[in-house]
């Protein structure tokens, strides 16, 4: 009575086989076609096809390396300034040492931090933004909208974000004294080449012909960085730590990352593919930098901004805010999953990263408000 029962199942498995190899075979085909044509052609077609393929396999190599391999990733990086013991604030003079005579000014944390965040993206790593193979994107497809090899390039990009926000407002306000003085050179040729298109390769399209690459751009902004604090020791330049100021640049970070939290959040109420969106590592590992480098760059605030921090009696407040960003650098999931906010079985690392933005844009909120007492 059984035997009707093991046939039919054994029909059914030998028709699964059947349809995975002729899946197998379809999928096979072409190498195989194309294996047989470059078996029949003679050296002189054969070696330099070898060769070309050799060499992608060396630039797909190199890639993915490149996009896997963080270079120098800390999110406690801030820690070896050992910014405590700066006793005054940035642009002040520092008091004589023995047997000196000419005065020095004390350099800016917030610059170095910038300096050397641009440094990490552009020189210990490579910048995945505008590599060749990046820009073809999967077999055309852009890597942004797969689900690999795209997390490193957007968490740059996060980073970038910081370091070009900055940047503008080292230029229009704290490196210089407002309305007596002019724009300072050396920071506005920084904020030029930081604001330079994130994708550029050597050559491109639009316009056609050779170009100068992303981070050709990007080391010159590091070096007139560090210039710009080289100036800033030698007291022939500004940093104007002011209030106002200060008040101004938590501003445009508090700005800045709510642009962010809307971001994420049109992504986790409209897109519910779970671990299955393509768009959600990217969107995800972007927040993930732009948190990453402005956590820095407050903690080097509260180093610049000293003397204002400490007279409106904010230093409890700033170290709670920093928590706020500490926090969410700790969310480091292997996959980033857009599940539905109420589901059970795929999680929402959008929203969670959306919560914790959020929370540390209300921390930087009140700051703003007591400054603004």
């Amino acid at each position: 009575m059984l035997d009707p029962i093991v046939t039919f199942f054994v029909r059914i498995f030998n028709a699964i086989g059947r349809g995975i190899g002729l899946f197998v075979a379809w999928l096979f085909w072409p190498f195989l076609a194309a294996h047989g044509w470059y078996m029949r052609r003679t050296w002189l077609v054969r070696g330099p096809i070898a060769i070309f393929l050799l060499l992608l396999v060396g630039f797909y190599a190199y890639f993915i390396w490149q996009t896997q391999v963080w270079t120098n990733f800390n999110p406690s990086f801030i820690d070896t300034y050992n910014l405590s013991a700066r006793k005054v604030p940035a642009g002040a003079e520092l008091p004589a040492a023995a047997g000196e005579t000419a005065k020095k000014c004390q350099s800016s944390a917030v610059v170095d931090v910038v300096a050397d965040l641009t440094d990490v993206n552009v020189n210990q790593n490579a910048w995945i933004s505008s590599m060749l193979l990046y820009r073809l994107g999967f077999f055309g497809v852009d890597w942004d909208h797969t689900p690999f090899l795209d997390n490193k390039a957007s968490f740059q990009r996060g980073v970038n974000q910081a370091v070009r926000r900055t940047a503008v407002e080292l230029v229009d306000s704290l490196g210089r004294m407002r309305g007596t003085s002019g724009i300072n050179n050396t920071l506005q040729n920084a904020r030029g080449n930081i604001q330079f298109d994130e994708y550029s390769w050597y050559f491109g399209l639009d316009p056609f012909g050779p170009k100068t690459p992303t981070p050709s751009y990007y080391r010159a902004a590091v070096e007139s960085f560090r210039a710009f604090n080289r100036e800033l020791t030698n007291c022939t330049a500004t940093f104007d730590s002011r209030a106002d100021n200060l008040l101004d640049f938590v501003d445009r970070i508090s700005g800045d990352l709510g642009n962010t939290a809307a971001i994420l959040r049109d992504r986790s109420e409209n897109f519910n593919a779970g671990w299955f969106d393509t768009r959600a590592d990217d969107r995800f590992w972007f927040a993930y930098g732009q948190l990453y480098g402005y956590y820095a760059i407050l903690s080097a605030a509260q180093a610049d901004f000293s003397q204002v921090i400490t007279e409106r009696n904010l230093v409890p407040l700033w170290n709670d805010t920093l928590l706020q960003f500490r926090s969410a650098l700790r969310i480091r999931p292997a996959i980033i999953s857009n599940g539905r906010e109420d589901g059970w079985i795929m999680p929402t690392h959008l929203a969670t990263m959306g919560f914790y933005i959020l929370r540390a844009r209300s921390s930087l909120v009140e700051v703003r408000s007591v400054l603004d007492r």
